[in-house]
């Protein structure tokens, strides 16, 4: 595939126009030049790189938010949403767990993430199988101090070169305070840990955190519909690793794409700071290595496009709405108007899907049949991170 006529991100700040070729999956030198293969025109678009999402619990994307906060810290809230004998939770997880899977690939695949840390178990059966979006695979994880006992052992099984994730100072009380000192005294702090919400990072929480190099995967929305606030401006700008996640529907405003606006907004950030939480420091925190989160020759093609206003790589971050996303040098998703212009070959596979208020698409996936199922325990009128689906 040949991608020519747009602009091409180089960084959060400049972009270039420049022709793109994709061979088997890779985007190849400039110098080469192949006559085989399709050529897509896109004269008038932006390309960037595929969106990195560091933390999703992609079975609860058709699920309300639930909660009636601002609660003290996780473990409150859990226990206070969580009852699968009552509605709206009998319904939802009535729906088959694959289907749900699906359901929060698509909606990462339509704010343009092309990789997600999947906070639960590697389900090989359903994530190697055509998925949507990259589920990251190589990684170790616990939920958290109160839910995972086994949380040492598991730190210790994993390979010492792929990342362990687990959720920690999820609450502004004490006891969300204390959760650092615990995970350094259970010895499992270290530049390979990645802590998930660190709201109740307190002063010296933060200096344990950086002696250890540890990352932070920072999810506002989510910590301030649940917590009613979120992580600390001195922790945010102290020079941690930080990338951004989502969470899920449970808690989070809507997708990857609103993240990024909360977090310029909460954080007092330009677009130029955030653009890095979800591209090239995001691949360097997950572990990434075949060129996720960047453009480069002998890179994964994994990117993203959008509409080109002269805007640079950055600012077209604020108000996205993909026109096209391409995994692995598959078109995984194209635009009902960018559909319009270029050679039906390219959709030919393709199923609509339409998200009320948001757009409409064509997507590699299923979409009829997820939406059959769906339908049958929830009826017609669900919702995908908060907007209406409609097939």
């Amino acid at each position: 595939m040949r991608l020519t006529g747009a602009r091409v991100a180089l960084g959060p700040r400049s972009a270039e126009r420049l022709d793109l070729e994709i061979v088997r999956g890779r985007i190849q030198p400039r110098r080469s030049s192949s006559t085989h293969g399709l050529e897509l025109d896109l004269d008038g678009y932006l390309i960037l790189p595929g969106l990195i999402n560091c933390h999703d619990h992609l079975e609860f994307n058709l699920f309300p938010r639930l909660g009636r906060g601002p609660y003290p810290n996780a473990t409150d809230w859990a226990e206070d949403i969580y009852h699968p004998d009552r509605s709206p939770l009998k319904e939802h997880l009535a729906v088959p767990k694959p289907v749900r899977l699906a359901w929060g690939g698509l909606k990462n695949l339509l704010s343009g993430v092309t990789t997600v840390a999947h906070h639960n178990p590697y389900d090989a059966e359903v994530f190697d199988g055509g998925f949507p979006v990259r589920v990251l695979k190589r990684f170790g994880w616990a939920h958290s101090l109160h839910f995972s006992s086994d949380l040492v052992s598991r730190s210790r099984a994993v390979s010492r070169r792929w990342p362990f994730l687990i959720h920690a100072a999820e609450g502004t009380d004490a006891n969300a305070a204390a959760e650092v000192q615990e995970l350094e005294r259970a010895g499992v702090l270290s530049e390979r840990t990645i802590l998930v919400h660190g709201v109740g990072i307190d002063c010296e929480s933060l200096e344990i955190l950086r002696r250890r190099q540890v990352s932070l995967v920072w999810c506002p929305s989510s910590n301030l519909f649940t917590l009613g606030q979120t992580i600390r401006p001195e922790v945010l700008r102290s020079g941690l690793p930080i990338c951004l996640g989502t969470d899920s529907a449970l808690t989070c405003q809507r997708d990857l794409a609103c993240e990024l606006r909360v977090a310029r907004s909460e954080g007092g950030f330009a677009a130029e700071d955030v653009y890095p939480m979800v591209t090239t420091r995001a691949a360097r925190v997950l572990h990434l290595s075949r060129g996720e989160g960047e453009i480069r020759e002998g890179g994964i093609a994994d990117l993203l496009v959008v509409p080109d206003y002269g805007q640079n790589p950055a600012q077209a971050l604020q108000e996205l709405r993909p026109s096209l996303v391409i995994l692995g040098g598959r078109i995984q998703l194209v635009s009902t108007d960018l559909a319009e212009r270029i050679d039906p070959v390219f959709t030919r596979n393709l199923q609509k899907v339409e998200l009320d208020g948001q757009g409409a698409w064509f997507v590699n996936a299923d979409v009829s049949r997820l939406y059959a199922t769906t339908e049958v325990v929830l009826g017609p009128n669900f919702q995908l991170a908060g907007k209406r689906v409609r097939a």
